[in-house]
């Protein structure tokens, strides 16, 4: 299996590199970045294949930012991994899973193998 690459998306810099360290030890590329304007850059620029994206952060929040990134590339997989015990109502429609920054490392990790999976499946 050739690895996938990630793109992290959290304005916190210590949860972002907690993140980086357990994707990369899953075997997983992973590429970061702390504020939508620069996840977007990397997004058009390089062959993203997930989005793991922060709701709260300056500059632009997750909802804007999800936007963005389907209108870039409808297809690729966004998980919303935010603070928040609810699913901001604004990013309705805009991304295909959602889970809180306390959830365990190895469910985290089971979200991405299905998103991706799924998506896998939709392009054959």
């Amino acid at each position: 299996m050739s690895e996938k690459l990630l793109l992290c998306i959290d304005d916190d810099r210590d949860f972002l590199r907690v993140l980086q360290v357990t994707f990369e030890a899953s075997g997983y590329d992973v590429l970061t970045a702390r504020d939508g304007p620069t996840a977007l850059a990397l997004f058009s620029d390089l062959p993203v294949d997930l989005v793991v994206l922060d709701y709260t952060m300056p500059k632009m929040n997750g909802a804007e930012v999800a936007r963005s990134l389907r209108q870039r590339k409808p297809t690729i997989p966004i998980l919303m991994l935010s603070a928040h015990i609810e699913r901001p109502a604004d990013v309705s429609g805009l991304i295909d899973d959602y889970a809180v920054k306390a959830e365990e490392s190895a469910s985290l990790v089971s979200r991405i193998e299905r998103l991706l999976a799924d998506s896998s499946e939709a392009c054959a």
